[in-house]
């Protein structure tokens, strides 16, 4: 990996390209919605560790289904409440909301594989008559 400057916690935004296999359109996307940070030497943008867990969380969100607000929502809250007491329960009611959200969806893939196998029979039935 490489590293901008002499220090261990900078990174390029090719640096975290490649280590999060992501595209650099997508880490300026995020930096265009106030999610990430990076500081500039001249027109190169520098990420921070800092920068660099905040992408990794944004990526999660995105994998457990949050969107882009519900992140930026708990890292300002993080911002401002070091303690994360908020931070957590706000996330708490997340996760919750999320994991209702895709047992309804489970539910309703039940339903319509429980209709297709209905359909299947029935077609299955009239071409053997």
């Amino acid at each position: 990996m490489s590293i901008i400057s002499n220090s261990p916690s900078s990174y390029s935004i090719s640096d975290l390209s490649r280590e999060f296999d992501i595209t650099t359109r997508s880490i300026r996307f995020y930096e265009d919605q106030g999610l990430l940070k990076p500081k500039r030497r001249g027109q190169t943008r520098v990420y921070s560790l800092k920068d660099k867990v905040r992408l990794k969380l944004i990526l999660r969100g995105k994998r457990l289904g949050f969107s882009l607000a519900e992140t930026r929502r708990l890292f300002e809250m993080y911002d401002t409440d070091k303690t994360s007491t908020s931070q957590l329960s706000t996330m708490l009611d997340l996760i919750e909301e999320k994991k209702a959200a895709l047992q309804q969806q489970m539910d309703d893939i039940k339903v319509v594989l429980m209709e297709l196998n209905s359909a299947e029979q029935q077609c299955l039935a009239a071409l053997n008559k």
